[in-house]
């Protein structure tokens, strides 16, 4: 049986439409197009169904996974895992560097307040 054929519209809104009609031409159903693709999405094909069984029944026929685990620990032999001792940590002094970043810093500061007066201070030209 095959689908009936879905005529795109758009509301006024502006959201988009899917119309189905009649063999008269009335329009039978209408959905949004949000609506209608999610039903779509949620039903299987006839080809999907078929394929689906067929992987349940390959499923049901392969050993479980602890059967296959119970063979695997007999034929594996564990080997003993030895860990080295971790050397301690040293500790980190202070870095000179950033010492050093901090102190431009404040330079910087102390220098833009000099400017700032230097500029006031400067007499107004005459004309």
């Amino acid at each position: 049986m095959a689908k009936a054929r879905r005529t795109t519209h758009r509301s006024s809104t502006g959201t988009k439409l899917y119309a189905v009609r009649d063999r008269s031409g009335k329009f039978k159903d209408i959905q949004t197009f949000k609506r209608a693709h999610a039903a779509d999405l949620r039903s299987k094909s006839a080809e999907e169904v078929v394929t689906a069984e067929k992987k349940a029944a390959k499923k049901a026929a392969a050993p479980t996974p602890a059967a296959k685990k119970a063979v695997a620990k007999k034929a594996v032999v564990k080997k003993a895992v030895v860990k080295k001792a971790a050397a301690p940590k040293k500790a980190v002094a202070a870095r000179p560097a950033a010492k050093k970043a901090v102190a431009k810093k404040v330079a910087v500061k102390k220098a833009a307040p000099k400017k700032a007066a230097a500029k006031k201070a400067a007499p107004a030209k005459k004309r």
